[in-house]
């Protein structure tokens, strides 16, 4: 089964060896070391035909706090923010490559390239935000390669930190319920999502925020797959569930718009057919659960025609 973008990341992330300061110093002095490179605006591929991260000697990058992603083909492969260096060596870390969003980014890339670039961009926007300690407001310090950082003042061990969120699909007679929130391009709807709370199951989450962002009561929540989300540190859970219907009303100041739409009106707009409907890009797992959707439902009718035929 096709799985969602951002997915697929090949590395091996070196848990064991990352915690050997020793082996760590080594990697970031071999001549095989490389690194890529990612700024708060993009990150950085090489290739036109077959696109890629761009991989770069470390010394190109003087000025970064390298951090370890992990092994590739037996060579250290490190993370660069792209940010904290002087316009002179992004540049040169550039060089022939370019940057783009990675929104944009993981539409072109392969699927373990995919992987790598929201593995990079995560890691990249908690370690930014992450100076300083929640606890005692000391500066922290990079320990275990980049997968966490110290305080010196409190002693506090601090990892990075990804948030649940569910994501869900919910049908009712041949019929899926979208929200359009507001500043969302015209005629664009999507399916409803939303963080899960504390003391709360993912499923749960599911029912509640289908409940207040549009009234409408679903059942039977069924997980179906997952998405690393670094805009800038979500994990989606993607969902399916069943409703019973009802007039559904956008009701808790997050949606502008809330509705069921018809199975031939969303197979239209998964095919970039409709001028009723437009729907998110298919970066996204949003999409990927729409069209999941559409093909069974499509796959049903096709088979009973062939039953009755």
């Amino acid at each position: 089964m096709r799985t969602p973008l951002f997915t697929g990341m090949a590395l091996d992330r070196a848990d064991r060896l990352r915690t050997d300061a020793s082996w760590v110093a080594s990697q970031l002095e071999s001549p095989s070391a490389r690194a890529v490179g990612a700024s708060r605006d993009g990150v950085v591929l090489e290739g036109d035909a077959e696109p890629r991260l761009a991989r770069r000697p470390l010394e190109l990058a003087p000025a970064g706090e390298p951090l370890l992603l992990g092994l590739e083909d037996g060579a250290a492969l490190f993370a660069i923010d792209l940010d904290g260096l002087d316009q002179a060596a992004e540049e040169a870390f550039v060089g022939a490559g370019r940057a783009m969003p990675l929104r944009d980014a993981g539409g072109v890339l392969p699927r373990s390239e995919g992987g790598l670039a929201a593995y990079l961009a995560a890691l990249l926007n908690w370690h930014r935000k992450h100076h300083f300690c929640a606890n005692c407001g000391a500066l922290t310090v990079i320990t275990q390669a980049g997968q966490s950082r110290r305080c010196p003042g409190c002693g506090s061990i601090h990892f990075p930190r990804t948030d649940p969120v569910v994501i869900m699909l919910v049908e009712s007679s041949g019929q899926v319920l979208l929200g359009r929130r507001a500043g969302f391009p015209s005629g664009w709807y999507s399916i409803l999502a939303g963080f899960v709370s504390p003391g709360e199951s993912a499923e749960e989450a599911v029912v509640r925020e289908v409940r207040e962002e549009s009234a409408i009561e679903a059942y039977e929540p069924r997980f179906v797959s997952s998405q690393p989300w670094p805009f800038p540190s979500s994990l989606m859970l993607g969902f399916e569930a069943r409703s019973n219907g009802g007039e559904p009303v956008a009701r808790d100041g997050e949606l502008e718009d809330v509705r069921w739409f018809p199975l031939d009106v969303v197979r239209a707009a998964a095919a970039e057919r409709s001028a009723e409907l437009a729907l998110p890009p298919r970066v996204s797992i949003a999409r990927f659960l729409i069209e999941r959707w559409v093909a069974r439902h499509d796959h049903l009718q096709t088979s009973d025609a062939a039953y009755h035929g």
